[in-house]
Formats: C-alpha cells, structure tokens, sequence
C-alpha cells in the first residue's frame, strides 16, 4: 500500500543546504496504521507530507496503492490523492460559511457523487453527530469539530488516512474520543493509517512506529 525507498529532503537557505529527512524507508500493508513520532523539528510533518504527494523529495521514491507519486507532475499526484488519500489536520479546516453537512458533502460533491449529502449524513451519524448536521462550525465546539474533519475524510472512502496531530488542539478527554473514533473507522473501513502525534499512548495504539529525530530514522518496527 505505501513503499518508501531512501526517501531524503533538504532545502536551500541563506546558510547553505539543511538536510530536512536523510534515508527514509517504509514498508506498509493496506489496513495496517502507522505512528511518526519524534520532537519538534524532527520532519515529522515534511515525512507526511511527502507520502501524501504534497510535496516531493529531494531524492527517493514513495509509492501509493502501487503508483510512484514522486514520477508524476502535480496534476498526477493530485489525481493519486483525490482517488486515494484522506487528511485530518490539527486545525480543523472547514469552511465556516458551510453547514456540518455541507462540509462532509462537499468533497463528495467535487468529485460528482450524487449521492453527497445523503453519504455526508451518514459519516456524520457514525461519528455520533446526527443531530448536529444543520450547524456550522462556529456553532459546534472544538471536539465536535474534528468529529466533522472525521466524517468529510471518511466519506470520500479513501484508502490512505493521513493525519497530523489530530488531537492537537482538543482537551484529553475529548481526544481520546477522536482517538477512538480514527481506530474504529480504521478498522471497519479497512483503512491505511499513517498519523503524526507527540502522544505516546496513541502512537502505542498503531501497529507500526517510526520515531524520527533531527530528520533521521531511529526506529521502526512493532510499537508494543
């Protein structure tokens, strides 16, 4: 599902070249999930990004469901990830001028789903807001909110869930919940997971761990 092969970024500033992410490699089966996990500015976020076609590597390669995004132009990868890829961010990214259920529908919508809004109804059930697809974001609180960047990832089905510090702005309680709520889906839809946190009681939860430091691959294998 993903393959990453010496996989390395650095980047060009006034002081010279820096070195973001030296030799990286992954081997991940579909379903299975996948913690990142180190300090801050480790290229914990980069690494993310670069397997998810966001941006590209300096040198490597990263397939996708058995397409190498780091050949293709934008517009490949773009179609890769529309096809393929879902994200949960730590900041919420909906549209505030959209209902909860506008926001779930609307990637449905974009991709020609005549279905959207009953599908976005019903990710936003599995996520316990049934009762609050009429709202908009400013309206719900933060938890309810991710439960809606939840949802809108979920219903477009992907076959990769990439998330970056999901619970990041949320209290414990409430990300725990979140939490749950990514391994369940996970689970039941059959979905890759690969997510960035600093909480190592949810990296634990994954089955695989890479711990990332100053842009280097300490460890990777079992997280038990």
């Amino acid at each position: 599902m993903i393959e990453v092969s010496n996989i390395s970024k650095q980047v060009t500033t006034t002081e010279g070249t820096l070195s973001i992410l030296q030799q990286i490699n992954l081997s991940l089966a579909a379903g299975e999930s996948l913690a990142i996990v180190g300090p801050s500015g480790s290229g914990k976020s980069t690494l993310l990004g670069i397997l998810a076609g966001l941006d590209l590597p300096s040198s490597g390669s990263v397939s996708l469901n058995g397409q190498d995004i780091t050949a293709m132009d934008e517009e490949g990868r773009a179609a890769v990830r529309a096809e393929t890829v879902g994200f949960v961010f730590q900041s919420f990214h909906l549209l505030p001028g959209l209902t909860a259920l506008e926001n779930v529908a609307l990637p449905l919508e974009l991709q020609g789903d005549k279905d959207a809004l009953q599908t976005a109804a019903y990710y936003l059930g599995r996520v316990g807001l049934e009762q609050r697809t009429s709202h908009y974001p400013r309206q719900l609180s933060g938890g309810e909110q991710q439960r809606v960047a939840v949802a809108r990832a979920f219903a477009c089905r992907p076959t990769i869930l990439f998330a970056d510090e999901p619970t990041g702005n949320l209290d414990t309680g409430t990300g725990e919940k979140i939490n749950d709520l990514l391994f369940d889906l996970n689970k039941e839809e059959g979905t890759t997971l690969v997510l960035v946190t600093h909480e190592h009681n949810l990296a634990a939860r994954c089955g695989q761990r890479m711990v990332l430091a100053a842009g280097q691959q300490v460890t990777e294998g079992s997280a038990a």
